[in-house]
């Protein structure tokens, strides 16, 4: 056999292998990696588009913290002001209570006052009278002279 015959017979049978992985082995394959191609490629986008949510979402917490944290201060100054407040009240209403009794005391003790003026006065009649008696070595009897008894007691 010749060279020649058995180099076209290798050809034809490289020619029929090219044509067979060209129309059947080929597209398939190309379809694959054009698959893979885009499913990476989604991958990709999708990875920057998780990446840039991410930031966002990071932007988004770091503000809520810090709107939280001026809430917090804006909330610890109200009730600090709320308990300044509570405090002066109760100031203010110990204050009062504290008048309110002493007015209530000062009015109880001039009324104590005046019962024993009163008690002094009709002890001081008591004793004119008797001391009266006694000069005029005779009874005074009260209800006749209890006119000139409360004109005395008036008098002291």
């Amino acid at each position: 056999m010749n060279i020649n015959v058995t180099l076209v017979g290798q050809m034809i049978t490289f020619a029929l292998l090219v044509w067979f992985t060209m129309k059947l082995v080929w597209p398939p394959v190309m379809r694959a990696m054009a698959d893979r191609q885009k499913t990476i490629a989604d991958g990709l986008a999708q990875a920057e588009r998780a990446k840039s949510e991410l930031e966002l979402a990071h932007k988004k917490a770091t503000e809520i913290l810090r709107e939280a944290r001026e809430d917090a201060t804006g909330v610890m100054a109200e009730a600090g002001k709320r308990a300044a407040n509570v405090i002066e009240d109760a100031k203010n209403q110990a204050r009062a209570e504290s008048e309110r009794l002493l007015a209530a005391a000062r009015a109880e003790i001039e009324l104590e006052a005046m019962r024993a003026k009163e008690q002094l006065r009709t002890a001081i009649a008591d004793l004119a009278v008797a001391g009266a008696a006694r000069i005029l070595q005779k009874e005074v009897d009260k209800a006749q002279h209890g006119k000139l008894l409360d004109e005395i007691v008036t008098k002291l």
